[in-house]
Order: C-alpha cells, then structure tokens, then sequence
C-alpha cells in the first residue's frame, strides 16, 4: 500500500490550497479515506474523512472551511482547504485503513503566514 501526498506550500491567511493523495495496492473504491494534520509540538488530530459512500465528516475548527472529496477513478482523495488560518499549519497525511492496520503517507506541509 502506498499513499503519495502533494500540494502542501506557504499560502497567506485567507489563502486556499488543494492537498491531493494518491492511493496504489488497495481496493480504493471499498476504502474510507481520511486527512490527519500534525502541528509542531503538537499531537496528530483528524481534520476530515471520507467513506466509501461519500459520506464526509470533520473536524470542528475546519467545517465549513475545508472539503474532502474523492474521485474513485483516479484513486485519489482530495482535500481543498479555503480561508486557511496561521493555527492551520500542519504536516497534512492522508491514512487508510486495510488489511487490519493502518497506513500513511509521507506528509506534505503546510505553513500559512504572512
């Protein structure tokens, strides 16, 4: 199983990005998929995820700012972040769970700062 995020960088406060995580050697379309984001100093939490069936949930300092989304055909998850927040500065990691454990990708980072 490997998951390749990308589209971390240096935004503005207010500014958008979208991260993307590209899943291989999982059944993707049968998978719940989900964002997790570490803060220097901090613990990981879950900012978003997403079921199989589409069915979304988030944390609550991210609703209505952020969106998951996944496209099955491309076995890829997205999560488009607006009206970005400096607290909102993280390692984003996107997880699965298969085969009795979990997985995650590498990382990519996200500084929002003036």
């Amino acid at each position: 199983v490997q998951l390749q995020a990308s589209g971390g960088g240096l935004v503005q406060p207010g500014g958008s990005l979208r991260l993307s995580c590209k899943a291989s050697g999982i059944n993707f379309s049968l998978n719940a998929m989900s964002w997790y984001r570490q803060a220097p100093g901090k613990q990981r939490e879950l900012v978003a995820s997403i079921s199989s069936g589409g069915a979304t949930n988030y944390e609550d300092s991210v609703k209505d700012r952020f969106s998951i989304s996944r496209d099955n055909v491309r076995r890829t998850v997205y999560l488009q972040m607006n009206s970005l927040k400096p607290e909102d500065t993280a390692v984003y990691s996107c997880q699965v769970f298969s085969r009795g454990r979990n997985y995650w990708g590498q990382g990519t980072e996200v500084t929002v700062s003036s």
